[in-house]
Protein backbone atom coordinates (compact mmCIF):
# COMPACT_ATOMS: atom_id res chain seq x y z
CA UNK A 1 0.00 0.00 0.00
CA UNK A 2 1.50 3.61 -0.91
CA UNK A 3 2.05 6.39 1.55
CA UNK A 4 -1.28 8.36 0.21
CA UNK A 5 -3.21 5.00 0.69
CA UNK A 6 -1.93 4.40 4.11
CA UNK A 7 -3.10 8.44 4.72
CA UNK A 8 -6.59 7.90 3.25
CA UNK A 9 -7.46 4.83 4.95
CA UNK A 10 -6.29 6.51 8.58
CA UNK A 11 -8.08 9.55 7.85
CA UNK A 12 -11.58 7.46 6.61
CA UNK A 13 -10.78 5.61 9.97
CA UNK A 14 -10.86 8.98 11.62
CA UNK A 15 -13.80 10.13 10.21
CA UNK A 16 -15.88 6.96 10.48
CA UNK A 17 -15.05 6.96 14.32
CA UNK A 18 -15.98 10.53 14.86
CA UNK A 19 -17.86 12.28 12.26
CA UNK A 20 -17.03 15.39 11.51
CA UNK A 21 -18.42 18.10 11.65
CA UNK A 22 -20.63 16.99 14.15
CA UNK A 23 -23.66 19.96 14.39
CA UNK A 24 -26.85 18.31 14.68
CA UNK A 25 -29.63 17.51 12.29
CA UNK A 26 -32.32 19.62 11.62
CA UNK A 27 -35.81 18.56 9.87
CA UNK A 28 -35.97 22.46 8.39
CA UNK A 29 -33.37 24.36 6.11
CA UNK A 30 -30.03 25.36 8.23
CA UNK A 31 -30.02 28.60 9.79
CA UNK A 32 -28.81 31.94 8.59
CA UNK A 33 -26.06 31.90 6.05
CA UNK A 34 -22.27 31.68 4.84
CA UNK A 35 -21.93 33.97 1.75
CA UNK A 36 -19.15 31.89 0.62
CA UNK A 37 -21.34 29.17 -0.28
CA UNK A 38 -24.19 31.28 -1.90
CA UNK A 39 -23.48 31.45 -5.55
CA UNK A 40 -24.60 35.10 -5.98
CA UNK A 41 -22.53 36.17 -3.20
CA UNK A 42 -19.36 34.73 -3.74
CA UNK A 43 -19.56 35.59 -7.67
CA UNK A 44 -20.45 39.15 -6.26
CA UNK A 45 -17.77 39.52 -3.95
CA UNK A 46 -15.36 38.15 -6.64
CA UNK A 47 -15.93 39.73 -9.55
CA UNK A 48 -18.70 42.61 -8.65
CA UNK A 49 -21.19 41.62 -10.52
CA UNK A 50 -24.24 39.24 -10.27
CA UNK A 51 -23.65 35.74 -12.16
CA UNK A 52 -25.32 35.50 -15.18
CA UNK A 53 -26.33 32.04 -14.44
CA UNK A 54 -28.24 29.88 -12.03
CA UNK A 55 -28.89 27.03 -13.04
CA UNK A 56 -24.67 25.56 -12.59
CA UNK A 57 -23.03 22.53 -10.86
CA UNK A 58 -21.17 22.56 -7.62
CA UNK A 59 -18.67 20.01 -5.85
CA UNK A 60 -18.52 20.01 -2.33
CA UNK A 61 -15.04 18.05 -2.17
CA UNK A 62 -14.60 16.58 0.99
CA UNK A 63 -18.06 17.00 2.59
CA UNK A 64 -17.71 15.35 5.61
CA UNK A 65 -21.09 15.38 7.56
CA UNK A 66 -22.74 17.21 4.68
CA UNK A 67 -22.73 20.59 6.85
CA UNK A 68 -21.80 22.42 4.15
CA UNK A 69 -23.29 20.58 1.91
CA UNK A 70 -26.44 21.26 2.92
CA UNK A 71 -26.26 24.89 2.87
CA UNK A 72 -24.87 24.74 -0.56
CA UNK A 73 -28.31 22.98 -1.94
CA UNK A 74 -30.57 25.23 0.61
CA UNK A 75 -28.52 28.58 -0.46
CA UNK A 76 -28.42 27.68 -4.31
CA UNK A 77 -31.99 26.66 -5.22
CA UNK A 78 -31.72 25.90 -9.01
CA UNK A 79 -28.24 24.42 -8.60
CA UNK A 80 -26.93 20.28 -8.72
CA UNK A 81 -24.58 19.38 -5.92
CA UNK A 82 -22.32 16.61 -5.79
CA UNK A 83 -20.93 15.74 -2.15
CA UNK A 84 -17.80 13.36 -2.06
CA UNK A 85 -15.85 12.59 0.87
CA UNK A 86 -13.39 9.55 1.80
CA UNK A 87 -15.93 8.45 5.29
CA UNK A 88 -18.59 6.00 4.53
CA UNK A 89 -19.90 7.05 8.24
CA UNK A 90 -19.43 10.56 6.98
CA UNK A 91 -21.24 9.99 4.19
CA UNK A 92 -23.89 7.99 6.03
CA UNK A 93 -24.87 11.39 8.24
CA UNK A 94 -24.71 13.13 5.66
CA UNK A 95 -27.12 12.02 3.29
CA UNK A 96 -29.58 11.98 6.37
CA UNK A 97 -28.95 15.84 7.14
CA UNK A 98 -29.90 16.38 3.57
CA UNK A 99 -32.85 14.40 3.56
CA UNK A 100 -33.90 15.75 7.04
CA UNK A 101 -33.66 18.58 6.12
CA UNK A 102 -35.60 18.45 2.47
CA UNK A 103 -31.98 19.50 0.57
CA UNK A 104 -32.81 16.93 -2.36
CA UNK A 105 -30.64 18.17 -5.35
CA UNK A 106 -27.43 16.81 -3.84
CA UNK A 107 -25.93 12.97 -5.22
CA UNK A 108 -23.14 11.74 -2.49
CA UNK A 109 -20.05 9.66 -3.58
CA UNK A 110 -17.13 7.43 -1.36
CA UNK A 111 -14.37 8.85 -3.23
CA UNK A 112 -11.27 10.61 -2.71
CA UNK A 113 -10.20 14.07 -4.30
CA UNK A 114 -7.54 12.45 -5.67
CA UNK A 115 -9.99 10.62 -7.93
CA UNK A 116 -12.60 13.35 -8.18
CA UNK A 117 -11.72 13.09 -12.40
CA UNK A 118 -14.24 9.89 -12.16
CA UNK A 119 -16.34 12.15 -12.19
CA UNK A 120 -18.50 13.81 -15.43
CA UNK A 121 -18.85 16.93 -16.16
CA UNK A 122 -17.25 20.25 -14.70
CA UNK A 123 -18.68 22.34 -11.55
CA UNK A 124 -19.13 26.33 -11.98
CA UNK A 125 -18.68 26.09 -8.43
CA UNK A 126 -16.34 23.92 -6.67
CA UNK A 127 -16.09 24.42 -1.99
CA UNK A 128 -13.12 22.35 -0.74
CA UNK A 129 -13.42 23.40 3.08
CA UNK A 130 -10.70 21.84 5.96
CA UNK A 131 -9.68 19.09 3.25
CA UNK A 132 -6.50 19.68 1.59
CA UNK A 133 -4.02 19.80 4.70
CA UNK A 134 -5.20 16.23 5.64
CA UNK A 135 -3.82 15.15 1.73
CA UNK A 136 -0.99 13.05 1.98
CA UNK A 137 -0.14 15.28 -1.67
CA UNK A 138 -2.26 18.71 -1.10
CA UNK A 139 -0.90 19.33 -4.50
CA UNK A 140 -1.86 16.59 -6.19
CA UNK A 141 -5.30 17.12 -4.71
CA UNK A 142 -5.89 20.71 -5.63
CA UNK A 143 -4.76 20.08 -9.36
CA UNK A 144 -7.21 17.24 -9.75
CA UNK A 145 -9.52 19.67 -8.28
CA UNK A 146 -8.87 22.19 -10.75
CA UNK A 147 -9.04 20.07 -13.80
CA UNK A 148 -13.10 19.77 -12.87
CA UNK A 149 -12.99 23.69 -12.64
CA UNK A 150 -14.99 25.35 -15.68
CA UNK A 151 -14.00 28.22 -17.45
CA UNK A 152 -15.28 30.91 -15.45
CA UNK A 153 -15.61 29.07 -12.26
CA UNK A 154 -14.38 29.89 -8.86
CA UNK A 155 -13.25 27.36 -6.25
CA UNK A 156 -13.40 28.24 -2.33
CA UNK A 157 -10.49 26.83 -0.37
CA UNK A 158 -10.13 26.57 3.43
CA UNK A 159 -6.55 25.34 4.55
CA UNK A 160 -4.94 25.68 8.19
CA UNK A 161 -2.26 28.30 8.97
CA UNK A 162 1.00 26.92 10.60
CA UNK A 163 1.25 30.63 12.98
CA UNK A 164 -2.08 30.41 14.65
CA UNK A 165 -2.40 26.92 15.10
CA UNK A 166 1.04 26.61 16.90
CA UNK A 167 -0.24 25.80 20.17
CA UNK A 168 -2.15 23.14 18.40
CA UNK A 169 0.89 21.40 16.76
CA UNK A 170 2.52 20.99 20.12
CA UNK A 171 -0.79 19.51 21.32
CA UNK A 172 -0.83 16.83 18.76
CA UNK A 173 2.95 15.79 19.09
CA UNK A 174 2.22 15.46 22.86
CA UNK A 175 -0.66 12.95 22.55
CA UNK A 176 1.42 11.33 19.86
CA UNK A 177 4.46 10.68 21.91
CA UNK A 178 2.25 9.57 24.96
CA UNK A 179 0.33 6.89 22.49
CA UNK A 180 3.46 5.42 21.77
CA UNK A 181 2.57 2.06 19.89
CA UNK A 182 -1.30 3.18 20.22
CA UNK A 183 -1.06 5.68 17.87
CA UNK A 184 -4.45 5.27 15.21
CA UNK A 185 -6.34 4.27 18.23
CA UNK A 186 -8.20 7.73 18.46
CA UNK A 187 -10.35 7.28 21.35
CA UNK A 188 -7.33 6.35 23.04
CA UNK A 189 -5.85 10.04 21.38
CA UNK A 190 -8.77 11.74 22.60
CA UNK A 191 -8.94 10.26 26.41
CA UNK A 192 -5.21 11.51 26.40
CA UNK A 193 -5.26 15.02 25.27
CA UNK A 194 -8.36 15.11 27.99
CA UNK A 195 -5.84 13.97 30.28
CA UNK A 196 -3.12 15.87 29.53
CA UNK A 197 -5.77 19.27 29.61
CA UNK A 198 -6.90 18.59 32.91
CA UNK A 199 -3.07 17.91 34.50
CA UNK A 200 -0.91 20.99 33.14
CA UNK A 201 -1.65 24.03 35.07
CA UNK A 202 -3.63 26.68 33.92
CA UNK A 203 -1.31 29.43 33.32
CA UNK A 204 -0.14 26.54 30.64
CA UNK A 205 0.73 28.17 27.17
CA UNK A 206 -1.35 25.57 25.54
CA UNK A 207 -3.89 26.06 27.85
CA UNK A 208 -4.17 29.72 28.09
CA UNK A 209 -4.55 28.90 24.04
CA UNK A 210 -7.10 26.44 24.26
CA UNK A 211 -9.59 28.20 26.29
CA UNK A 212 -8.91 31.48 24.66
CA UNK A 213 -9.63 29.56 21.06
CA UNK A 214 -10.86 26.32 21.07
CA UNK A 215 -12.15 24.79 24.18
CA UNK A 216 -15.96 25.25 23.37
CA UNK A 217 -15.59 23.72 20.48
CA UNK A 218 -13.80 21.22 21.53
CA UNK A 219 -16.13 20.15 24.70
CA UNK A 220 -17.19 17.89 21.50
CA UNK A 221 -15.16 14.99 21.10
CA UNK A 222 -15.64 14.94 17.32
CA UNK A 223 -14.06 18.35 17.68
CA UNK A 224 -11.37 17.61 19.78
CA UNK A 225 -10.15 14.40 17.24
CA UNK A 226 -10.33 16.47 14.11
CA UNK A 227 -8.15 18.93 16.20
CA UNK A 228 -5.50 16.92 18.30
CA UNK A 229 -5.13 13.41 17.16
CA UNK A 230 -5.73 13.80 12.94
CA UNK A 231 -3.30 11.48 11.43
CA UNK A 232 -2.65 13.46 8.62
CA UNK A 233 -1.69 17.31 8.84
CA UNK A 234 -0.34 20.13 6.83
CA UNK A 235 -0.08 23.64 8.00
CA UNK A 236 0.38 26.33 5.98
CA UNK A 237 2.22 29.97 6.06
CA UNK A 238 1.89 32.61 3.14
CA UNK A 239 4.84 31.20 1.01
CA UNK A 240 4.15 27.84 1.47
CA UNK A 241 0.01 28.41 0.54
CA UNK A 242 1.09 30.02 -2.56
CA UNK A 243 2.79 27.42 -3.56
CA UNK A 244 -0.03 25.39 -3.58
CA UNK A 245 -1.89 27.89 -5.45
CA UNK A 246 0.22 28.39 -8.58
CA UNK A 247 0.73 24.65 -8.54
CA UNK A 248 -2.99 24.33 -9.14
CA UNK A 249 -2.53 26.38 -12.74
CA UNK A 250 -5.92 28.76 -11.71
CA UNK A 251 -5.90 32.46 -10.71
CA UNK A 252 -5.68 33.83 -6.90
CA UNK A 253 -9.04 35.85 -6.56
CA UNK A 254 -9.07 37.35 -3.16
CA UNK A 255 -9.02 36.35 0.53
CA UNK A 256 -12.42 35.98 1.88
CA UNK A 257 -11.56 38.20 4.61
CA UNK A 258 -9.81 41.29 2.47
CA UNK A 259 -9.63 43.72 5.80
CA UNK A 260 -7.55 41.23 7.85
CA UNK A 261 -5.27 41.59 4.83
CA UNK A 262 -4.52 45.37 5.20
CA UNK A 263 -1.44 46.74 6.34
CA UNK A 264 -2.95 50.88 7.70
CA UNK A 265 -4.33 48.42 10.22
CA UNK A 266 -1.30 47.34 11.84
CA UNK A 267 1.32 50.21 10.49
CA UNK A 268 -1.54 53.24 9.50
CA UNK A 269 0.76 55.49 12.59
CA UNK A 270 4.00 54.53 10.21
CA UNK A 271 3.27 56.43 7.04
CA UNK A 272 6.74 55.94 6.48
CA UNK A 273 7.00 51.79 6.40
CA UNK A 274 3.54 52.13 4.76
CA UNK A 275 5.67 53.75 1.87
CA UNK A 276 8.27 51.33 1.59
CA UNK A 277 5.40 48.43 1.90
CA UNK A 278 4.58 49.74 -1.62
CA UNK A 279 8.17 48.25 -2.96
CA UNK A 280 6.69 44.69 -1.65
CA UNK A 281 5.15 42.11 -4.28
CA UNK A 282 1.06 41.11 -3.29
CA UNK A 283 2.87 37.98 -1.85
CA UNK A 284 5.08 39.68 0.26
CA UNK A 285 3.12 41.85 1.31
CA UNK A 286 0.82 39.07 2.93
CA UNK A 287 4.00 37.68 4.40
CA UNK A 288 4.44 40.89 6.02
CA UNK A 289 0.79 41.32 7.59
CA UNK A 290 0.47 37.69 8.77
CA UNK A 291 4.18 37.80 10.23
CA UNK A 292 2.93 41.06 12.10
CA UNK A 293 -0.34 40.01 13.58
CA UNK A 294 0.08 36.27 13.71
CA UNK A 295 -3.38 34.88 14.39
CA UNK A 296 -3.60 33.24 11.31
CA UNK A 297 -5.15 30.01 12.27
CA UNK A 298 -6.78 29.39 8.51
CA UNK A 299 -6.64 30.89 4.93
CA UNK A 300 -10.25 31.11 3.27
CA UNK A 301 -9.33 32.41 -0.34
CA UNK A 302 -10.86 32.03 -4.25
CA UNK A 303 -9.24 30.89 -7.16
CA UNK A 304 -10.94 31.36 -10.32
CA UNK A 305 -10.67 29.75 -14.28
CA UNK A 306 -10.48 32.60 -16.69
CA UNK A 307 -12.58 34.12 -18.13
CA UNK A 308 -13.41 35.74 -14.90
CA UNK A 309 -15.08 39.53 -16.16
CA UNK A 310 -14.77 42.16 -13.59
CA UNK A 311 -16.78 45.37 -14.73
CA UNK A 312 -15.36 48.74 -14.28
CA UNK A 313 -18.23 50.42 -12.28
CA UNK A 314 -15.84 53.56 -12.46
CA UNK A 315 -17.28 54.32 -15.35
CA UNK A 316 -20.55 56.61 -15.40
CA UNK A 317 -22.03 55.05 -18.43
CA UNK A 318 -21.48 51.56 -17.57
CA UNK A 319 -22.76 52.22 -14.33
CA UNK A 320 -26.01 53.86 -15.06
CA UNK A 321 -26.75 50.74 -17.37
CA UNK A 322 -26.80 48.34 -14.71
CA UNK A 323 -29.41 46.75 -13.07
CA UNK A 324 -29.18 46.54 -9.10
CA UNK A 325 -30.78 44.18 -7.07
CA UNK A 326 -30.22 43.39 -3.07
CA UNK A 327 -27.49 41.24 -1.76
CA UNK A 328 -29.60 37.69 -0.71
CA UNK A 329 -27.23 37.97 1.46
CA UNK A 330 -28.58 40.83 3.89
CA UNK A 331 -30.21 40.30 6.64
CA UNK A 332 -32.96 43.48 8.55
CA UNK A 333 -33.59 44.78 5.55
CA UNK A 334 -35.65 47.41 4.98
CA UNK A 335 -34.35 48.70 8.67
CA UNK A 336 -32.09 51.29 8.73
CA UNK A 337 -29.62 48.90 10.11
CA UNK A 338 -28.79 45.90 8.14
CA UNK A 339 -26.34 42.82 8.59
CA UNK A 340 -23.94 42.90 5.52
CA UNK A 341 -23.07 39.54 3.88
CA UNK A 342 -20.57 39.36 6.40
CA UNK A 343 -22.46 39.78 9.47
CA UNK A 344 -21.37 42.84 10.09
CA UNK A 345 -23.82 45.53 11.28
CA UNK A 346 -24.45 49.10 8.51
CA UNK A 347 -25.97 51.49 9.03
CA UNK A 348 -28.12 52.97 5.55
CA UNK A 349 -28.67 56.59 5.23
CA UNK A 350 -31.81 57.49 4.43
CA UNK A 351 -31.03 57.66 0.68
CA UNK A 352 -29.60 54.35 0.96
CA UNK A 353 -31.88 52.89 2.15
CA UNK A 354 -34.72 54.80 -0.33
CA UNK A 355 -32.37 53.49 -3.42
CA UNK A 356 -32.35 50.02 -1.97
CA UNK A 357 -35.94 49.36 -1.79
CA UNK A 358 -35.97 50.37 -5.81
CA UNK A 359 -33.32 47.93 -6.49
CA UNK A 360 -35.90 45.00 -8.07
CA UNK A 361 -33.16 42.95 -10.08
CA UNK A 362 -35.50 44.39 -13.11
CA UNK A 363 -34.81 48.18 -13.18
CA UNK A 364 -31.52 50.10 -14.19
CA UNK A 365 -30.01 52.32 -12.54
CA UNK A 366 -30.25 55.35 -15.11
CA UNK A 367 -34.23 54.77 -14.34
CA UNK A 368 -33.97 54.62 -10.45
CA UNK A 369 -31.65 58.20 -10.21
CA UNK A 370 -34.35 60.60 -10.67
CA UNK A 371 -36.92 58.75 -7.90
CA UNK A 372 -33.85 59.21 -5.17
CA UNK A 373 -31.66 62.05 -4.74
CA UNK A 374 -28.41 60.10 -4.78
CA UNK A 375 -24.96 60.15 -6.19
CA UNK A 376 -23.56 57.75 -8.24
CA UNK A 377 -20.76 57.49 -6.04
CA UNK A 378 -23.01 56.42 -2.71
CA UNK A 379 -24.19 53.68 -5.57
CA UNK A 380 -20.59 52.27 -6.04
CA UNK A 381 -20.24 52.32 -1.81
CA UNK A 382 -23.60 50.31 -1.56
CA UNK A 383 -22.15 47.64 -4.31
CA UNK A 384 -18.72 48.21 -3.02
CA UNK A 385 -20.03 46.81 0.82
CA UNK A 386 -21.70 44.06 -1.34
CA UNK A 387 -25.19 45.31 -0.27
CA UNK A 388 -26.47 45.36 -3.54
CA UNK A 389 -25.80 43.01 -7.27
CA UNK A 390 -25.10 44.42 -10.23
CA UNK A 391 -25.98 42.96 -13.28
CA UNK A 392 -24.20 44.65 -16.38
CA UNK A 393 -26.91 46.31 -19.15
CA UNK A 394 -27.32 45.92 -22.34
CA UNK A 395 -23.87 46.38 -24.97
CA UNK A 396 -21.51 46.46 -22.17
Amino acid sequence: MSDSQDVSTAVAKLYDTYPFPPEPLLDEPPPGYNWRWNWNCAYNFCTGQKPHKQNIQILDAGCGTGVGTEYLVHLNPSADVVGIDLSAGALQVAKERCQRSGANRVQFHQLSLYDVGQLPGEFDLINCVGVLHHLSDPIRGIQALAKKLAPGGLMHIFVYGELGRWEIQLMQKAIALLQGNKRGDYRDGVQVGRQIFNSIPENNRIVKREKERWSWENQRDENFADMYVHPQEIDYNIDTLFELINSSGLNFVSFSNPSFWQLERLLGKAPDLIERAKALSNQQLYRLIELLDPEVSHYEFFLSRPPLPQPDWSVDSTLLAAIPEQSPCMQGFPSPSVFNYDYQLVHLSETELEFLLLCDGQTAVAEILPKVKIGLDEVRSLQQKQLVMLTPGDGV
